[in-house]
């Protein structure tokens, strides 16, 4: 009980460093850009300790046992993402005034924030442990893959079709279906695993499956396919195919699965690529972003002016609020953050965001090693991979590294769908690090205390005992 209270107090005084941090960007954003505090800046403060010690005490009471960072690190960067966004407000309304970019996205950010933390804390009260997800493998897969599909009977935004449109409110389901597909993967890999990493045939030193064995592979390509061609979502594509490789090669230890994963991916996103205007669209501007300031050219000039950002940045960055990030332009609040950050935080500034996330997927893949049962460790493995696969997406369109998919980065960019969906994976963590951490603390029983019988003294008992003939 010790470790847990010891756990419990260090994740309090992370957290409340957390939204400190937090404080101090938001305090520092206002100066600059105002010369002064505004008067609702207690009313913030107060707003954002409240919920974040809300959370902390939901954790204590029901996961007393589970990791102290992983709630810590999610605050610090939902915080940092409050900071950028409402920096980007201010910016937007005076660059941008009277059109649609200047309305104001933090207020909304700030709503779904907290529904999110409402979210957060029913999980962790109703799912007392991570195994009971087992009883719900596909149902949650139907569900998962229904909703996935379900944005290709709905209007295209922006050339792409991400999003379930209803009166007074936009869902981006996929930010959902790639949690139920983690939970379907490590139940299935769990059942199978032996199927599928035991029997093969080798080739150039590499053990491939059998072609039997090959069949949910291929479902997955098929899926992400078929999302990719009526639905244009390059990134959940990639971010729901890289998953089911990694589980794979976690659940396997065959190179062969990859190999094979990888294959398909570039045969898919190919083929895809050559007939499909808007994901051609894409690749012509990663491949040739300059081409947006010739005359006559079609190509977007986000990704070029997100390369001026990290350029003009350097390694320690103009300072919040002293750059120029909407120059990006109105998606600089969300699929492009990340050059907003590196503009103002410099490369040093981006390299802890990414740290960061790694320390937190790392705790996810931790939480899988020590708990005992396969589907724990498996749903770790997938918990961590998701966060580290949507933030290369992300980052690596940012940056040049592949081409941009119109995903949002995890707890730092604007969106209702994202938030909610990245503080429930951060629920499941908290609550599979609870078992882990049940595993480590709790102590083993005493053998002195545990009371064993062996067969020869069952044998002598009923020896003594047989009624005489």
């Amino acid at each position: 009980m010790g470790g847990a209270t010891r756990r419990r107090n260090t994740e309090l005084v992370l957290v409340i460093a957390a939204v400190l941090i937090s404080l101090f960007g938001y305090a520092d954003v206002e100066l600059v850009t105002h010369g002064g505090l505004p008067g609702s800046f207690a009313l913030v403060a107060l707003g954002l300790l409240a919920v974040a010690l809300l959370m902390h005490l939901v954790v204590r009471r029901w996961a007393r046992y589970a990791d102290p960072l992983i709630l810590p690190i999610a605050v610090l960067m939902t915080g940092l993402g409050l900071v950028m966004i409402h920096r980007l407000d201010i910016s937007y309304a005076i660059v941008a005034a009277g059109t649609f970019e200047a309305a104001p996205g933090a207020g909304s950010q700030i709503q779904w924030t907290v529904i999110a933390g409402v979210l957060f804390a029913a999980v962790l009260l109703l799912l007392k442990h991570h195994r009971l997800l087992q009883r719900y493998t596909y149902v949650t897969m139907t569900l998962s893959v229904v909703l996935l599909m379900a944005p290709a009977f709905f209007p295209a935004v922006n050339g792409a079709k991400r999003w379930i449109t209803l009166p007074g409110i936009s869902v981006e389901p996929d930010e959902f279906t790639k949690i139920g597909i983690i939970i379907f993967f490590a139940s299935y890999l769990m059942a199978n695993r032996d199927a599928l990493a035991l029997v093969g045939r080798k080739f150039w030193g590499i053990s491939f499956p059998r072609m039997r064995d090959l069949g949910p592979l291929l479902v997955i390509w098929a899926i992400c396919l078929l999302v990719l061609i009526f639905e244009v979502d390059l990134g959940t594509s990639l971010i729901v195919f890289g998953i089911f490789i990694v589980m794979l090669y976690v659940a396997t230890e065959r190179t062969g699965w990859v190999v094979i994963g990888l294959l398909l991916a570039v045969v898919g996103g190919g083929a895809v690529g050559m007939t499909s205007s808007h994901v051609g669209s894409r690749i012509t501007s990663w491949l040739h972003p300059m081409d947006a300031f010739k005359p006559g050219s079609s190509v977007n000039d986000q990704s070029a002016q997100a390369l001026f950002a990290l350029g003009h940045g350097g390694f320690l960055g103009t300072g919040l609020g002293q750059g120029q990030p909407w120059l990006i332009g109105y998606a600089a609040r969300s699929d492009w953050i990340f050059g907003a950050f590196g503009e103002e935080l410099g490369t040093a500034g981006l390299m802890v965001i990414v740290l960061l996330y790694l320390l937190l997927a790392q705790r996810a893949w931790r939480s899988g090693v020590v708990l005992n049962d396969p589907f724990g460790k498996l749903l770790g493995a997938g918990l961590g991979a998701v966060l580290v696969l949507q933030v290369f997406v992300v980052a690596g369109g940012v940056i040049g590294l592949i081409p941009e998919t119109g995903k949002a980065l995890p707890f730092l960019a604007q969106g209702g769908s994202s938030t909610v969906a990245n503080w429930l994976l951060v629920a499941l963590m908290i609550r599979l690090s609870d078992a882990a951490g049940k595993v480590e603390l709790e102590p083993a029983p005493d053998p002195a205390e545990t009371m064993t019988v062996s067969t020869a003294e069952i044998r002598a008992h009923f020896a003594e005992h047989q009624p005489e003939q």
